[in-house]
């Protein structure tokens, strides 16, 4: 027979396993009461206990000691696991010249994220992804309401819809060309106009389903912990500057969201304006200027998505010749039951000069050289095990770069496939 004492810390432990769910608050009471009449627990160790369990209701389970105010500690976690084997071949190369192809798995992300949420509206956001070393957030926020919200440190600017689309939720693994090109970091073709950048953030939305984003921010996209790493050769997130990227950048987007009787719908337009980011040696006066259109439309089982890119880019193909590239998905899919979903994928891009490589559009895939065009056609499926939170993709990939951007005739074809499972909690 358990004695006292022993059956005293297995009331103990539980009432610390009932704290696992607010919709057993009733059933601790009379679990309590009972133990009390038992004789198990005295009128104070139930009170005592009563105590932890509505904490535990309402507040965070776990200690820190960093912070009297803290009121909620949330963390997050996404792992995405690829398989990708994708050739390329150039028109006209000799054989054996084309370059390797690509037959790897590929630990794609590994986000480990926490929330910290110290009341009155603010609160701390990072997420840092192990696979690349760096991060994916990391700001502080102040939310007054809804329609106003204030956020200071490195996160993704209000630029390209699929873009700011999380990774956990893209249709077709992978960005299109088109968004990689604008926003992906400048490597004298790319643009950078785009994705992770420190600054200040506002933002918000109204009950009309009117929403907008602006920021000011560091010019240079860059969410690396450090430089000169395997990884990339950026200055990393604490760099303080230096004349090529000295003036501070601007963004912002408006646009509409709601719903009708048999659909719902998103779309607006968008622009940037980064000093000193134009041309073909950055920090040399030539200001860049992003802008575009997007447009999300679900009626029923049926998806349509869209996003078109623009840019100005003064001296941007060559030191005598400017460029305006111009880019755009879309992106239609069908739920054909709760749990498998078909998608297509277009995207063309024009560099007007300024050059593309396949690989600059279509990730972990052979370059073909530069080419003054891209396109792309993706053709998947997923499976939505557990939604979002568990969920396999596989789709094809047709991609085609033309055209040198002298003016010669070239061509590159990139074909291949491309798989990913991944886990979100």
């Amino acid at each position: 027979m358990l004695n006292r004492r022993t059956t005293k810390w297995l009331a103990l432990l539980g009432g610390v396993m009932l704290t696992a769910s607010v919709a057993l608050a009733q059933d601790n009471k009379a679990l309590l009461d009972a133990l009390v009449r038992k004789g198990i627990l005295t009128d104070d160790e139930a009170k005592q206990i009563a105590s932890e369990v509505s904490q535990g209701q309402t507040a965070t389970p776990v200690v820190t000691g960093a912070s009297k105010y803290l009121q909620k500690l949330t963390f997050s976690g996404r792992i995405q696991t690829q398989f990708a084997d994708i050739s390329t071949t150039v028109n006209n190369a000799p054989p054996g010249t084309h370059p390797p192809a690509t037959e790897h798995f590929i630990l794609r992300r590994v986000y480990l994220g926490a929330t910290a949420d110290l009341g009155d509206g603010f609160s701390g956001v990072i997420n840092y992804d192990f696979a690349n070393l760096s991060f994916d957030k990391a700001y502080i926020e102040w939310k007054q309401s809804e329609a106003l919200v204030v956020d200071g440190g490195l996160r993704k600017v209000p630029l390209g819809y699929e873009e700011t689309t999380s990774s956990g939720e893209l249709k077709c693994i992978e960005r299109s060309p088109a968004t990689r090109y604008f926003v992906e970091s400048n490597n004298g073709r790319r643009l950078g106009a785009g994705s992770y950048h420190i600054g200040l953030y506002v933002g918000g939305k109204e009950d009309s389903g009117i929403f907008y984003n602006v920021a000011i921010t560091n010019p240079e996209r860059d969410e690396f912990s450090t430089g000169n790493t395997a990884v990339n050769s950026t200055p990393g997130v604490n760099n303080a500057g230096g004349s090529t990227n000295n003036n501070l950048a601007y963004w912002g987007n408006l646009g509409l969201a709601g719903k009708c009787t048999a659909c719902s719908f998103k779309g607006g337009i968008e622009a940037a304006y980064l000093p000193d980011q134009g041309g073909t040696v950055l920090g040399t006066g030539q200001n860049l200027t992003i802008y575009g259109a997007f447009a999300d439309i679900t009626a029923g089982d049926f998806n349509l998505a869209g996003e078109y890119l623009g840019a100005k880019d003064p001296l941007g193909a060559s030191p005598i010749h400017s460029a305006k590239p111009q880019g755009y998905w879309v992106q239609p899919s069908f739920m054909f039951t709760k749990a498998f979903e078909g998608v297509v994928r277009y995207s063309a891009v024009d560099s007007d000069g300024r050059g593309i490589n396949l690989s600059d559009g279509i990730k972990y895939a052979p370059g073909g050289g530069t080419m003054n065009k891209m396109q792309e056609l993706y053709l998947g499926g997923n499976w939505y095990i557990k939604g979002n939170d568990v969920k396999l993709q596989a789709g094809y990939i047709l991609g085609q770069s033309v055209d040198t951007v002298a003016g010669g005739t070239a061509k590159a074809k990139t074909t291949g496939f491309r798989s990913q499972m991944q886990l979100c909690f």
